[in-house]
């Protein structure tokens, strides 16, 4: 199969091809005959595993080793699932985070409906920030900087 073959197999870009060929995760020979780039089964099996791992957040450093050791013979499942685990546990934290970012921008955009806009006058920059106050308790390396 030529990259736009393969592309089209499975419902990629052909730019998205060539992106794991450059990256290593997918090995065409070249045909001896016009030098373009051969693919076959065993790629657009690697390929289709690659967007699937991507898809689930895996970093292509991650499904690199995840191919190497199946390449090697060895199950990669139990690398899988310690990767997939932290992950997981790195997003639930980015979810907990942006919540947070959330309710604080909530706040401050209804205490910001009731206030007039200002004009720089050397003491102020914006009072809409500067005017904000979070109800919230602030995290204790902020106490530690101000004071």
């Amino acid at each position: 199969m030529k990259v736009s073959e393969l592309a089209k197999a499975a419902k990629v870009k052909p730019d998205t091809v060539r992106f794991y060929t450059r990256e290593g995760l997918l090995n065409p020979t070249r045909n001896p005959d016009n030098n373009y780039q051969q693919y076959d089964a065993e790629d657009l099996r690697r390929l289709r595993f690659a967007r699937k791992a991507r898809q689930l957040g895996f970093s292509l450093p991650e499904i690199r080793s995840i191919l190497e050791q199946a390449d090697d013979h060895h199950s990669p499942c139990p690398m899988v699932r310690e990767v997939f685990e932290d992950r997981l546990a790195q997003v639930e934290k980015e979810i907990e985070q942006l919540q947070q970012l959330r309710e604080r921008m909530q706040s401050a955009l209804t205490a910001w409906q009731a206030m007039p806009d200002g004009t720089p006058d050397g003491h102020t920059i914006c009072r809409l920030i500067e005017h904000w106050d979070n109800d919230t308790p602030s995290r204790p390396e902020e106490d530690r900087h101000h004071g």
